[in-house]
């Protein structure tokens, strides 16, 4: 029996690892556990353990970080799968395989930044991306598809049925899906003209993680209920909902700006919105060179698949047009899709599972 540990900092690292566990579990032979740094916020640890138990995963915990520590070190784990670089040199043994399941895919350069030597193997979501890191001089990598999606390929009728339900959408409107990151964002110059849209359109908004446990970006997740409060058909969902792919299988068009979830609806040929109207701080208006170095300017200069807005008045029309013809980009949806991911098989995890097991 292996013993493998996917170490999450966040509770929005879980749907990545969902799909592997799952498949671990079909495979046998594994010791599952998770667990989560004690030195994150106490709500968000709370829901993580709360979902963990819930599927019955074995968690590692302790009232001490340090504790925690020396409790994974001691179990010697075989693997341990991380979503960031964060502790993983301080918890894994000689022996452990560490493999990284990065937890986005997104227009930011930390994709390439927040990595480490130590890292066994890196699953990749796409060729294009595996050919540039290992021009970057990469040799750690796996070309397994992006784990998060593998649930895409299984989803029915009566599980978006139960999902609409869940929510009480109103069935005879379109559904927009919006999903902003919570730095550089959109979410500050466009939340408001959601509510003029509802009379027409449902309406999800899908707040990132940062929006309700960071101090910094809670504001988000403020105004996202007094709109929800105030406005018919929006619904909010709340910071116990970790997982996206429910809400992306029964929306008709997804609204983002710089956040994975442009290359994530990608599966299901429907419309995608980039909302270029970003509000940063003073330092980054000031020096924008330095604001734009965190950015991946080549791969956002790649997104011909989407409509572009880049002010909050062109919400309407561009909502509009792509509700009243969806498969008007659909062949540069198609071709998006080969490009920025891999195989449409829902196979991303047992891909990454057959490398790890070559390890062995």
């Amino acid at each position: 029996m292996k013993k493998i540990l996917f170490e999450t900092h966040h509770l929005y690292y879980l749907p990545n690892f969902i799909p592997i566990i799952e498949a671990l579990r079909s495979k046998g032979g594994y010791d599952i556990y998770v667990s989560m740094p004690q030195y994150m916020q106490e709500r968000e640890r709370k829901l993580f353990y709360d979902a963990c138990s819930s599927m019955e995963i074995q968690v590692i915990n302790a009232d001490l970080e340090a504790t925690r520590i020396e409790e994974i070190k001691s179990a010697n784990f075989d693997v341990i799968v991380v979503g960031n670089v964060g502790q993983l040199r301080k918890i894994v043994s000689e022996s452990t395989i560490a493999v990284m399941v990065y937890h986005g895919i997104g227009l930011k350069q930390s994709y390439y930044n927040d990595i480490d030597q130590r890292i066994d193997i890196r699953s990749v979501e796409s060729e294009a991306r595996y050919n540039k890191l290992k021009d970057q001089g990469h040799q750690n990598l796996a070309l397994t598809g992006y784990t998060k999606l593998d649930p895409f390929f299984s989803y029915n009728d009566q599980e978006k049925n139960n999902t609409k339900a869940k929510l009480g959408i109103n069935n005879d409107l379109p559904t927009l899906l919006y999903a902003p990151t919570f730095y550089p964002t959109s979410f500050d110059k466009l939340a408001t003209e959601f509510e003029f849209l509802s009379t027409e359109f449902n309406i999800i908004f899908k707040l990132h993680n940062f929006s309700w446990f960071q101090s910094r970006y809670t504001y988000q997740s403020i105004l996202a209920k007094e709109i929800a409060s105030r406005s018919e058909n929006v619904y909010l969902l709340d910071n116990s909902v970790y997982n996206i792919i429910p809400y992306y299988m029964i929306s008709d068009v997804l609204i983002s700006d710089i956040s994975s979830t442009i290359f994530e609806f990608l599966p299901l040929d429907r419309p995608i919105i980039q909302a270029e109207c970003l509000s940063l701080r003073m330092r980054h208006r000031i020096f924008k060179k330095r604001f734009l170095k965190k950015l991946d300017i080549p791969r956002m200069q790649e997104l011909d698949f989407v409509y572009k807005i880049e002010n909050p008045s062109e919400l309407f029309r561009s909502v509009s047009f792509a509700c009243d013809y969806p498969e008007e980009m659909s062949e540069l949806r198609l071709e998006a899709h080969d490009y920025f991911l891999y195989k449409r098989d829902g196979n991303a995890s047992v891909r990454l599972i057959n490398e790890i097991e070559k390890r062995f």
